[in-house]
């Protein structure tokens, strides 16, 4: 379930007007951006965008960049643009960076519905004028290419279909290519990259029955290259993507200092969709409400506004 309860009946020229009058003069009125866009869904933000765009000839997004600043800016940036928009420049941002992150470039093709992985990649289409299959290519070697291209390459079948006898022979498959770190990952990727989610979590139970053990903890325990690192994110975005995300979000805050980056890409993404299980899931495991550690890790705007996503108005 998602933390986002918009209003059904906003209206994108109000929004506009009221926008540009916290923005306008000396100094901008941060509560009033926040107290409205934080409030209003995908569809709401682009009618609001557009009706900005006609009544004032001037693009909302840039107007908000020029007027905020530090990780409430890179926040409200994320938050504005259409899901599909935001998906292509985080995959745009992580091959940017000197880390080659491809944490984000396999959330995105292992959580992303196969619909929705493509409207991300027409996205990238149009605002790099590239492939994201070629941008992932172009960024990385060996076989870590070969199964992050085939990632973002996949469409999936969606269906409930579950063939049992295939879930036994490719976890015996799995089991071959990953004991011993004997470096046969072409079986690993072909599986990883052609089967639909739910043959993939009938195998990968399969595999933990027969084995004793799960399948991301075999691998973590064979290897600590990117190509072990990126199938087990690959492989826990498949079986509980709400799981991971409690992860990703605990790492971000656990240790000396804030990862704001990972904090803001699950928050934002995820508001929409199902951040209300996922605060459940960390509570579950920490005992700790994630408004009350998200209230810790960070201050200002950018604590207000993640904390009005999150469900928790001032």
């Amino acid at each position: 379930m998602a933390t986002l309860i918009a209003p059904p009946n906003h209206s994108p020229t109000e929004d506009a007007e009221a926008l540009r009058k916290a923005v306008k003069g000396w100094g901008s009125n941060e509560k009033a951006i926040i107290a409205i866009l934080s409030h209003r869904n995908a569809t709401q933000r682009t009618q609001i965008r557009q009706a900005y765009n006609d009544l004032f000839q001037e693009d909302l997004i840039k107007r908000l960049e020029s007027e905020l600043s530090g990780d409430f800016e890179r926040a409200m940036y994320r938050w504005i643009l259409e899901p599909a928009e935001r998906e292509a420049l985080l995959a745009h941002l992580a091959l940017k960076n000197g880390d080659k992150n491809y944490q984000v470039i396999v959330e995105i093709s292992c959580v992303l519905s196969p619909e929705e992985l493509l409207f991300v990649k027409r996205a990238y289409h149009n605002r790099y004028k590239r492939s994201l299959e070629e941008d992932v290519a172009a960024n990385t070697t060996g076989h870590l290419r070969q199964l992050l291209v085939g990632l973002v390459s996949s469409f999936r079948y969606g269906g409930n279909e579950i063939n049992a006898n295939l879930a036994q022979s490719e976890a015996d498959v799995l089991h071959e290519a990953i004991k011993d770190n004997n470096g046969k990952y072409e079986e690993i990727i072909r599986i990883l990259t052609t089967r639909s989610k739910i043959q993939l979590v009938a195998t990968f139970n399969r595999y933990k029955d027969d084995h004793g053990i799960a399948i991301t903890k075999k691998l973590s325990d064979e290897g600590s290259n990117d190509f072990h690192k990126a199938a087990g994110l690959a492989i826990s975005c498949i079986i509980d993507h709400k799981k991971y995300y409690e992860k990703v979000l605990r790492n971000a805050m656990e240790g000396a200092g804030t990862d704001e980056d990972a904090l803001t890409r699950v928050i934002v993404s995820r508001a929409e969709k199902d951040l209300k299980d996922i605060k459940e899931v960390y509570y579950k495991r920490n005992s700790v409400h994630l408004e009350h550690a998200v209230a810790k890790e960070t201050s200002g705007d950018y604590k207000k506004f993640l904390l009005n996503l999150m469900g928790k108005d001032d």
